[in-house]
C-alpha cells in the first residue's frame, strides 16, 4: 500500500504528521546528549561487550551463581587462616565487631560498584571508572592499580603454592622448580578468555577451601591445645593492632575485580545476587573459622593457624587446599589479563573474533603476566612486606574509599536533598576518610615490617615452608 504524497513531496513545506515521530526521537536524543555532557562532557556510553548476537567469541553469558563463585575464588584464600591470629591480637569482641562490620561495609560498598556500573555500561575494569571522576589522569592512575595490585596477588599464589609443595613433600626438591610447576598449570587454566569458563574452577575452589578449613578446625577442636580461659579483650600496640585490622580489610578486598565481573553477566541487574552470595559465604566463614580455631588454640595461635594443628594437619590440609591456592590465583590472572586486553582491542572486532592474532594476543598476554608475577615472587626476598605495602596503596580504596566517592559522584547534585540522602551523603563521605586512614596506617605499618624484617635470597632453592 502506498503513502500518501505529503506536502513536502510536492514542495509546499512539511507537515507535522510527516516529521513529529522524527522530530520526538530527535528531542529524545538531544536530551540523552544533554545528560551526558553533564557527567563532564563524556559521550553516550555503551555496554563493554556490545551486540554478540553473531559474535564468535561471546561474553556475556555469565549467570548470577558463576558470577558469584568467581568472586568468592577471587576473595576467598588461604589467607582466611591467619584471622585466628587476628582474632589473638585484638581479643574476641574487637575482631568480632570488626570483621561483621567490615563484611556489612564491604556489601554496601560493593552494591555501590553496581550501582555505578549500571549508570555507565561500558566500564570494564578500575580504569574505566578512573576516567569517569577524574578523566585521563583517574584512567591511568586507577588502571596502574589494578593491574599493579592484582599481578602481586598472582605472584602471592605463586608464593602459596611452593609453601604448600614443600609442606606436603618436606622440601622434596628446589623451591624455584614448585614455583615454575604453580606457573606452568595457573597459565594453562587461565588460558579461557571469557570468564564462563573459569567459573566452574570456582566453584572446585570453594570446595577445596571450605574442606581445608573444617579440617583445621575440626583437628584443632579434637586436640585443644589450649585449655586456659580467653579474654575478650587485650592490650595490644597500635603497630600490632593495626596489622591485624589491614589482614581484615584485605580479607575483604576483592572488589578490584567486581566491575569485570559484572560486565560479563547475561543480565547485570542479577549482580546483587552475586554479592550476597560472596559476602555471606565469605562473612560467616571469616567470623566461625577465626572464632572456632581462636578458641581452641587460645592466644598464642600461629599465622596462618595450620601450625596450630600439627605438622600432619598441615601436610594434609595444604594437599586439599591446593585447587584453591591455583584457582585463585587463575581468577587473578584472567582478571589482569582481562584488563590489557580489553584496553588493546575495545572497540575493535578481534575482542570477539578467533582469528590468530586475537588469539595468540590472549595467550602471549597471559604468559607475559604469569612470568612477570613468578619473577615478582622468586625476586623480592620481603615479598609479603611488599604485597602488604601495594595492598594498603590500593585495596584499602579499591574496596571502600572509590566506592564511597562513585556513590558521592552519582548523586552529587542532591546529596542534601532528603533526610535519607543526607545520611548516606554522610555516611559515603565517612567511608572514603575510612579508607584514607586504612591506606595511611597501613602504609606506616607495612613499612615499618619493611624495614624491620632481615634480608632473604632472590631465587633461592631453600626451603621456604
Amino acid at each position: 500500500m502506498s503513502r500518501p504524497m505529503s506536502m513536502a513531496a510536492e514542495g509546499h513545506g512539511t507537515t507535522e504528521l510527516d516529521h513529529a515521530p522524527q522530530y520526538d526521537l530527535a528531542l529524545r536524543d538531544e536530551e540523552k546528549q544533554e545528560k551526558q555532557e553533564d557527567r563532564k562532557g563524556s559521550p553516550i556510553y555503551q555496554d563493554t561487550f556490545g551486540d554478540e548476537e553473531y559474535a564468535e567469541v561471546k561474553y556475556k553469558v555469565l549467570s548470577w551463581w558463576q558470577c558469584g563463585f568467581l568472586m568468592v575464588a577471587e576473595t576467598v584464600s588461604l589467607g582466611i587462616l591467619s584471622l585466628p591470629a587476628v582474632v589473638g591480637v585484638l581479643g574476641l569482641v574487637p575482631a568480632i565487631i570488626l570483621l561483621l562490620g567490615l563484611g556489612l561495609l564491604a556489601t554496601y560498598t560493593g552494591y555501590t560498584i553496581g550501582q555505578f556500573r549500571w549508570a555507565y555500561p561500558h566500564i570494564q575494569n578500575m580504569a574505566d571508572a578512573g576516567e569517569v571522576l577524574f578523566g585521563s589522569f583517574g584512567r591511568e592512575f586507577f588502571g596502574t592499580g589494578q593491574l599493579l595490585l592484582v599481578v602481586f596477588i598472582m605472584a602471592s599464589h605463586i608464593l602459596t603454592f611452593t609453601v604448600a609443595m614443600n609442606t606436603i613433600t618436606s622440601h622434596g626438591t628446589c623451591t624455584i622448580v614448585f614455583g615454575v610447576v604453580g606457573v606452568v598449570i595457573s597459565f594453562f587454566l587461565a588460558l579461557p578468555r571469557t570468564s564462563a569458563n573459569v567459573a566452574y574452577l570456582s566453584v572446585a575452589s570453594f570446595i577445596s577451601v571450605f574442606s581445608a578449613v573444617m579440617i583445621v578446625m575440626i583437628a584443632v577442636g579434637i586436640q585443644r591445645p589450649y585449655k586456659g580461659a580467653l579474654e575478650v579483650t587485650v592490650d595490644t600496640s597500635l603497630y600490632e593492632a593495626f596489622l591485624a585490622v589491614c589482614n581484615i580489610v584485605f580479607s575483604f578486598s576483592g572488589h578490584v575485580a567486581f566491575f569485570g565481573f559484572m560486565s560479563e553477566l547475561k543480565d547485570p541487574r542479577d549482580y546483587p545476587k552475586s554479592l550476597c552470595l560472596l559476602q555471606g559465604i565469605d562473612t560467616v566463614l571469616y567470623i566461625v573459622t577465626a572464632v572456632v580455631i581462636y578458641v581452641f588454640a587460645g592466644p598464642n595461635v600461629t599465622s596462618p593457624a595450620l601450625g596450630s594443628a600439627g605438622p600432619m594437619i598441615a601436610k594434609i590440609s595444604y594437599g586439599i587446599a591446593l585447587p584453591t591456592i591455583i584457582i585463585g590465583g587463575v581468577v587473578n590472572g584472567h582478571v589482569a589479563c582481562k584488563f590489557v586486553y580489553v584496553r588493546l582491542f575495545r572497540n575493535s572486532d578481534r575482542m570477539h573474533s578467533r582469528d590468530l592474532v586475537a588469539t595468540g594476543s590472549w595467550v602471549a598476554l597471559m604468559l607475559v603476566l604469569w612470568i612477570i608475577a613468578w619473577i615478582i615472587a622468586e625476586a623480592i626476598p620481603v615479598f609479603n612486606d611488599l604485597l602488604s605495602l601495594i595492598a594498603s596503596l590500593f585495596a584499602s580504596w579499591f574496596t571502600f574509599g572509590f566506592s564511597g566517592m562513585f556513590w558521592l559522584y552519582l548523586n552529587k547534585d542532591q546529596l542534601f536533598a532528603s533526610p535519607r540522602k543526607i545520611a548516606l551523603t554522610i555516611l559515603n563521605a565517612l567511608i572514603v576518610g575510612i579508607a584514607a586512614c586504612v591506606c595511611g596506617l597501613g602504609l606506616y605499618v607495612s613499612g615499618r615490617s619493611l624495614h624491620d624484617d632481615a634480608n632473604g635470597s632472590s631465587f633461592s632453592c631453600a626451603n621456604n615452608a
